[in-house]
């Protein structure tokens, strides 16, 4: 299925009659509500029934990303993460006979659409251009600690299966988010300077090697998007949500992910040190790993160049166009200087 499967006008009006038929599934009025939240690899809709006044998420998958076993792998890290390390992760919301996965029928697809039900958190996402930025990284560098160190010690489940986001999964052969060489406005002059950031980040990941104290499962898209915060009278609450891309790379790639689509920012450098000294309150982070975050960050900034071409019609890949790419270019040529 082509990468564009979610992309462009129209895919409301498309996937609606597959999310009304998973809300009967479900046991939902079919009186509900249903608003389009968020279109990227998935659509996710929020669900309001108007017979409980509960609110909830649907998350109807894009064809050809993930498999049943791969989607219930996912769901089952969730799970293990809220009950062994109080992360708070959405719960998923099964339908009455206690499925937690659904395959549902799409005219004109052969595939069915898999759908997911999670309960819906409170919260919003920290602002990039609040004052307490460093605070909320500061408290994702611990988080994301106490889910490294989860997931080093924890006994996977029979058949669990997820992608890697190596250099092969992000720009060799599998190339996961399409080849950044088509990202928008991606011309002679930039493919060069691109060209010599990929073969460096080549050269670094493999001196900097996989072994398990730096490498194993992590989120994968750990940027503000996907922080909940609560603030309340009793103290601050934070969720983490939207694990569609948890899968095995480096522990350092979620830094690189918690500051996507702003790289260039002038406050990186101090919410990096705000990261890492709440993740080593939690985990060690060697002063040698620490100085390669900007590798991670750099990593992250080509999967997305890749990513926006791939999804160019998403809205937020529009939003981003060929400015996104003029920035990269000087991102790497600063990166290049010093690591290059």
């Amino acid at each position: 299925m082509s990468t564009h499967d979610l992309s462009g006008e129209g895919v409301a009006a498309r996937l609606e009659p597959v999310a009304r038929r998973a809300l009967a599934e479900y046991g939902v009025s079919p009186d509900a509500a249903l608003t389009l939240l968020n279109v990227s690899e998935n659509a996710t809709y929020a669900v309001d029934d108007p017979d409980t006044g509960e609110r909830t998420v649907l998350r109807v998958h894009r064809h050809g990303y993930h498999d049943a076993a791969a989607i219930e792998s996912e769901l089952a890290w969730l799970d293990a993460l809220r009950e062994d390390t109080g992360v708070r992760t959405p719960r998923v919301l099964p339908t009455p006979d206690g499925r937690r996965l659904l395959a549902m029928p799409e005219e004109g697809q052969a595939d069915p659409r898999h759908v997911v039900r999670f309960e819906f958190l409170p919260g919003v996402e920290p602002e990039e251009a609040g004052e307490t930025l460093p605070e909320s990284f500061e408290v994702l560098g611990g988080i994301t600690a106490r889910m490294h160190e989860h997931a080093l010690r924890w006994q996977r489940p029979p058949g669990f299966t997820r992608f890697a986001w190596d250099y092969d999964g992000a720009f060799g052969s599998v190339a996961r988010w399409g080849r950044w060489q088509d990202g928008m406005a991606v011309g002679p002059a930039e493919t060069e300077v691109l060209g010599r950031l990929d073969d460096t980040l080549r050269a670094r990941l493999t001196a900097f090697g996989s072994g398990p104290d730096r490498y194993g499962l992590v989120h994968a898209d750990l940027r503000l998007a996907n922080l909940l915060e609560d603030r309340t009278p009793d103290g601050d609450e934070h969720y983490v949500i939207d694990f569609d891309d948890c899968g095995f790379s480096w522990f350092l790639y979620d830094f690189g992910s918690a500051v996507s689509f702003f790289e260039d920012d002038p406050r990186v450098p101090e919410l990096a040190d705000a990261w890492v000294r709440g993740y080593r309150t939690v985990r060690d982070l060697p002063a040698e790993d620490e100085a390669e975050i900007p590798t991670f960050v750099m990593m992250r900034r080509l999967l997305l160049v890749a990513w926006i071409g791939s999804h160019s019609g998403t809205e937020l890949a529009q939003s981003m166009g060929a400015a996104f790419t003029a920035a990269s270019c000087d991102l790497a040529e600063d990166y290049l200087s010093r690591f290059g």
